[in-house]
Order: structure tokens, then sequence, then C-alpha cells
């Protein structure tokens, strides 16, 4: 028979455990995130289309497991996400809402587990080996670098250039950070499917544009142009933008480039870019300021390490900027920021 001493020890541990376990639950809890995101990635909130619905018919809808179906839905219930109005039929509440498929927040595209931004949030299972080895976690998770693994899978290189190209706002922000006036060829490189060119030739009838990127995702912007009556003014070229970029444009712009690369490929990107741009010609960066969290350095930080885990990037600060692109043989003319949060870089290349 275990005695008083025992009694009171084993009351010890359990109440430090408590202690911990609230005071540590918010930052380990891994079981919440991965189940709101399987809700996101069955489509449940559209499934429910506002009705209270029974478990059974949502994983025959969904194709699921009913009592698995069931146990997920139960515990989000707990946390706060849908609710079960009656026992076995569950319903949208408003954070659920926030994960409809036309909801202006795009969290449900954000959190698929099938799309980049669910894919993106799995690469942190392998944050140890970044830790450990400075390298990304990525190449561990998925079996080959950021890059090259976008580039073997269309679906997902798809879903990162939606993602990318999402924010109407955000893009015209960056176009209209920059005085094109007297501009007659700009080159976006690294340029997704060309929404940045989209507002700068719609803005800017005199203007033509070339749009560099690899070969699948040019073939994307093209049709993106295309759509929008842009294409006869648009060159492509399909290649990667460590080699040999077109000579002979105006300004060669780099937005929200720069901060996918650690600072060696980011300084061969630069330099290619001034290589082009020859005695003539502009280099533009365009970034977040701070990483789009000038004023939040929890954020920052955050966002960092994320760039660390998936590609090697990094978040900078306007200085680190400057300084980048310094070393790469440019020179700072000007730096503006915009009214959310860009920071242009207006830069030439450094005279022989």
């Amino acid at each position: 028979m275990p005695d008083a001493e025992d009694d009171r020890d084993q009351q010890r541990r359990a109440s430090a455990w408590e202690v911990a376990w609230q005071l540590l639950a918010p930052v380990t809890d891994l079981v919440t995130p991965m189940a709101v995101r399987v809700a996101a990635t069955l489509g449940l909130t559209d499934l429910m289309a506002g009705d209270a619905v029974p478990v059974e018919e949502l994983a025959r809808r969904s194709g699921s497991d009913p009592d698995a179906l069931g146990r997920l839905l139960r515990h989000l219930v707990c946390r706060g996400v849908y609710t079960e109005r009656e026992p076995g039929r569950f319903a949208v509440n408003e954070p659920a809402a926030l994960l409809a498929s036309g909801h202006p927040s795009g969290m449900r595209t954000r959190l698929d587990l099938g799309g980049f931004g669910g894919q993106m949030d799995l690469a942190f299972t392998g944050l140890l080996h970044t830790v450990r080895t400075g390298r990304p976690a990525w190449e561990t998770v998925f079996g080959a670098p950021f890059w090259e693994h976008l580039a073997a899978n269309p679906e997902l290189s798809a879903s990162f250039d939606a993602m990318m190209a999402t924010g109407a706002d955000d893009v015209a922000d960056a176009a209209q950070g920059y005085d094109w006036s007297g501009v007659r060829h700009v080159i976006d490189v690294g340029g997704g499917t060309g929404a940045l060119l989209a507002e700068v030739l719609r803005a800017e009838p005199d203007i033509r544009a070339t749009l560099v990127d690899l070969p699948d995702t040019v073939d994307r912007g093209r049709r993106y142009l295309a759509e929008r009556g842009l294409d006869t003014r648009c060159a492509f070229a399909g290649q990667s933008f460590f080699d040999p970029l077109p000579a002979g444009g105006d300004v060669y712009v780099l937005r929200r480039v720069v901060h996918d690369w650690g600072d060696d490929d980011a300084l061969r990107i630069l330099r290619r870019c001034a290589d082009a741009a020859g005695r003539h010609g502009r280099v533009v960066v365009i970034e977040q300021r701070g990483g789009g969290f000038a004023d939040d350095p929890a954020m920052f930080a955050e966002m960092n390490l994320r760039m660390l885990v998936l590609s090697g990037g990094r978040e900078r600060t306007v200085e680190d900027y400057i300084a980048l692109a310094g070393e790469a043989g440019l020179d700072v003319a000007r730096v503006h920021g915009t009214p959310l949060g860009h920071v242009v870089l207006d830069c030439t290349p450094r005279r022989p």
C-alpha cells in the first residue's frame, strides 16, 4: 500500500503537470491545427451548406469514415470551430465560416493540405533538421529542394503561383509604388504568372514587357495575360533567373523574389539583373518592408524562420537590402515605402 508521502508526491507531480500543460498547451498543441487543416481540405464548411448535417451524410459527401469524422468534429467543436446542434448533427459557426471556399480571406486555400499552403506548413515537421544543419527542411520532408519539387509537381506549382498572385490590392500597391513614366520596356524577373505586369500594362499603354520565370509558370502567365488582352504587348522567357537574362530592358523588376533566397543566391540574381540592365537600365527591387511585419517583431521572426525552412531564404530589413544591392554592384538611387507596406529600391548598375 502506498504511504501518505507517496500520495503527496503523486499529487505534487499531478499539480505540476497541470500547471505546465496550461502554460505550454497553447504553443505545443498539434492536434487542433491539423484538425482545422483536415476540415479545410475536406471542404466541410462548403458541404454543410448552412445546415446541420448528420455526420453519416457528411462522411458520405466528403468521402470520409463516419466514426473518425465525428471524432474530428467533436474535437473542433470543443475548440470553438463548428457546432453540434444535436447529437451527431454538425453545423457551421462563425469561425468555421472562415473555411468556406468563397470567403475573401482565402483561408481554405491556405490551409488545404493538398495545396501549397498546407504543404508549406507540413514542411515544419522537418524543423529539427533545419535547426541542426541550417538547411531547408523542405528537401528532407518532400525529397527534393523547394524549387525543384515545385517544378516536378505542376499542380503544386500552380497552387504556389495562385497563392503568390492573390491580393489584388497588394499587387496594385506594388505596381503603383514605382514611377513608370519614361519606361518603354519592363522585364519582370521571377514574375510568376504576370500579376504585376498586368497592373503595369493596364496603367501604362505605351509600355511593353517581358515575363521571365520557369517554363511552366511562364505558360500559365501567357494564358493569364491573354485572358486580359495584354499578351500581345508581352514577350515570354521560360528560363531560370540564374542564367543570363534578356538584355535591353529599361527596368528589371524583382517583386518579392529576393527574400526567397539566401544571401549568396540573392546576389547571383541581382548580378544577373545588373548585367542585363547594362549602362542604361535600372533594377527595381520590391519587397515587403520588414517582411511585411515591420511593426511586429514576432511575425517578422516567424516569417524569417519560415523562409529558411522552405527555401533557405530570409526576411530582411531595408538596410539589409541596401547592403545586398551594393554588394551586387548596384547603387541605390532611391528608397521609398508604399501605403500597404512595400519597400521599393530603385537601383542603377555601378558604372565601371
